[in-house]
């Protein structure tokens, strides 16, 4: 899939304000910090399109940007270590939770793991709770750019370890590097192969 387009629509905290769910949807979410408006924007071609900040938990609201004028990219708000305040954390867990679980057209979550890290309990706490409320998603493993393939491998070892301990099979599971522009093909095309099943 090619990118031709991606244009900002609206950003909120409540569910009745996002678009009207007639396409399909396809949201991002990880721990702040993790490389999310990078990977957005490497996505899109666009390195205006999600704003990158120096300071963990930027993003509080859900973004919607339309791509290609027939589906929706969502940037959600990410979980775990922000400089904000308890009050305003335990406000985005919950518009965020309603959102997952709640919004119609959402057929796919993509979660950013940072693949310079060993499993990290808030990630594999927060994909288990994907999967007790079925909701699909993938992993996209970032910053691949940033360490050795030895280390890489021994992380990508250990998630499906400690994965598997709990799942039958792993989620589908992607490599990718903004700064390398390394990954978002494989995204892109597995985002096109959802797309297809859309009525």
């Amino acid at each position: 899939m090619k990118i031709k387009s991606a244009e900002f629509v609206i950003s909120n905290t409540k569910l009745d304000l996002c678009p009207a769910p007639n396409m399909p949807e396809y949201a991002f979410i990880g721990r702040s910090n993790v490389g999310k408006s990078s990977l957005i924007n490497y996505l899109t071609n666009n390195k205006k399109l999600s704003k990158i900040s120096q300071t963990p938990g930027k993003t509080q609201l859900i973004n919607h940007f339309l791509i290609n004028d027939n589906w929706y990219l969502v940037d959600l708000p990410g979980y775990g270590y922000a400089k904000t305040s308890q009050k305003n954390r335990l406000k985005w867990q919950g518009f965020i939770s309603e959102y997952i679980l709640t919004r119609e057209n959402l057929l796919n979550l993509f979660v950013l793991i940072d693949s310079r890290l060993p499993p990290q309990k808030i990630d594999l706490d927060f994909m288990e709770w994907l999967g007790e409320k079925q909701v699909p998603f993938a992993i996209v493993f970032t910053k691949i750019d940033k360490v050795s393939s030895s280390v890489l491998n021994k992380n990508l070892l250990h998630y499906k370890k400690e994965m598997l301990k709990y799942w039958a099979t792993m989620p589908p599971s992607f490599t990718s590097s903004s700064e390398s522009k390394i990954g978002g093909e494989k995204i892109l095309n597995y985002i096109e192969e959802i797309n297809s099943t859309w009525n």
